[in-house]
């Protein structure tokens, strides 16, 4: 099987015949720095809200993940009336021994104490909530590999722009390799010229000249920040069509340690052309810290 990075976007839904009843889950994942999901259940199905959040995450390794499950029931559960005896018996007793102390007379019906907070309650049948979790944990199953589908499409999408803009990276940075040969050659001719104004006849000092170029030359060498942000385009490119599953925050160091290399080379090479393709990397590093901010 191919691996693909994933992105952190996506949406899944799947549903599933339960006795009784038919449950429709939905699971949405967004952008998170972290991993972490937030389940809602039926009332009475809150007991399972761990055994949903673990299965969700067996496939989610980062992101924020919301899981909503509703239930049709189809008809309502047998609901029947209960009476609490002892709560209406003590408020008998705390009525009569209200009357007898303010000396007020009259008898208490059964509608008044009926009537009383509790002493009668509307009920349902328990549910035996392991009773569903079959037919929950298929529907949520299903769900869940409709949400990593689409997180794979996305995450295919995005490996295939972050390719290009790492190609467009490489191609600059070997036209900066290129020009970077001749920038000690140019600074020569200019300081040479620069010279010959100041000094009109006088013969220029070759060597303070040689001594001069080479300082610059060892200034504005950047063979060694060329090498390295090559070796990082090979690793971020390794990290993009050989690897699989939470690669995202591997990505943004890998991508944090071009830019270092990027600005070191725009600090040192003293030429304006590669200043101009500097800036030009720093945009499409910018555009591939946005994307990466997608990936799982």
């Amino acid at each position: 099987m191919k691996r693909v990075i994933r992105s952190m976007t996506g949406f899944g839904t799947a549903s599933a015949d339960a006795t009784g009843g038919r449950f429709a889950v939905e699971i949405r994942s967004v952008n998170h720095r972290f991993s972490e999901a937030q389940v809602r259940l039926p009332r009475d199905l809150v007991a399972l809200e761990e055994r949903v959040r673990a299965l969700v995450m067996e496939r989610i390794r980062r992101g924020r993940v919301e899981v909503v499950i509703s239930r049709d029931e189809g008809t309502r559960r047998p609901r029947t009336f209960r009476a609490d005896v002892d709560l209406a018996a003590s408020y008998a007793r705390a009525l009569r021994d209200l009357a007898a102390g303010v000396e007020v007379s009259g008898e208490i019906s059964l509608a008044q104490l009926a009537a009383l907070p509790d002493v009668l309650r509307l009920e349902e049948e328990r549910v035996e909530v392991d009773a569903f979790w079959p037919a929950l944990e298929s529907a949520v199953r299903a769900a869940a590999e409709a949400l990593v589908a689409m997180r794979m499409v996305e995450g295919a999408r995005l490996a295939e722009d972050m390719l290009a803009r790492a190609g467009a990276v490489e191609r600059m940075a070997e036209a900066i390799a290129g020009r970077s040969r001749g920038v000690v050659q140019a600074y020569g001719e200019r300081l040479r010229g620069r010279l010959a104004e100041l000094l009109g006849e006088t013969p220029v000092d070759e060597a303070r000249i040689a001594t001069e170029l080479a300082v610059f030359a060892d200034r504005s060498d950047i063979t060694e920040e060329l090498t390295r942000l090559r070796s990082h385009l090979d690793q971020f490119r390794q990290v993009v069509t050989a690897e699989d599953g939470a690669v995202g925050r591997k990505l943004e160091f890998i991508l944090q340690e071009m830019g270092r290399e990027t600005n070191t080379i725009g600090s040192k090479a003293n030429d304006l052309e590669i200043t101009r393709a500097v800036i030009e990397m720093k945009g499409e590093l910018e555009s591939l810290r946005e994307q990466i901010q997608n990936i799982e």
